[in-house]
């Protein structure tokens, strides 16, 4: 399970990254309360994808009532990757409750994401018994590899 919390966290946020990069509006009005929800639907429906490919993947021949019971498990382990974009979700909300405008709004999602991609890498690093520091500098590659992905995103938007 503590696999599955990291893989979701990171996924979900490297996710809701690239999802804010792509939402620029250009030239038309922000809509951030819309964006947030189109967000977490998004990572909403990635997981349910996700859980739904790892069930069928690992199809066994057992009883109708176990399969849906095993696919039921496999979507709910997906909980984290949809957790993992509510700090988005969030910022978008509030940037729609109180008027924030999109460039900075984009720009402290960004920055919010890296920093939990930063956390997680350096998590995961340490867990598998890294130092501090190198645990930290593969914190900092993983950050730039998600705003690296957002930035993609963007451009090919």
């Amino acid at each position: 399970m503590r696999s599955n919390m990291l893989f979701g966290g990171v996924y979900g946020t490297v996710l809701a990254s690239a999802l804010l990069a792509a939402l620029q509006s250009e030239g038309t009005p922000f809509t951030p309360v819309y964006d947030a929800l189109w967000v977490l639907v998004t990572a909403a429906t990635a997981a349910l994808a996700h859980g739904y490919a790892h069930h069928m993947s690992t199809h066994r021949g057992d009883s109708a009532g176990h399969r849906w019971y095993a696919l039921g498990h496999r979507l709910i382990d997906e909980w984290p990757l949809v957790v993992a974009s509510l700090p988005t979700v969030v910022l978008l909300l509030a940037a729609g409750g109180w008027g924030w405008p999109e460039g900075p709004t984009t720009a402290a999602g960004l920055a919010l994401n890296a920093t939990l991609l930063f956390g997680w890498g350096t998590a995961a690093a340490l867990r598998m018994g890294y130092r501090r520091r190198g645990a930290a500098l593969i914190g900092v590659a993983d950050a730039a590899l998600g705003l690296l992905i957002a930035v993609a995103n963007a451009l090919i938007k």
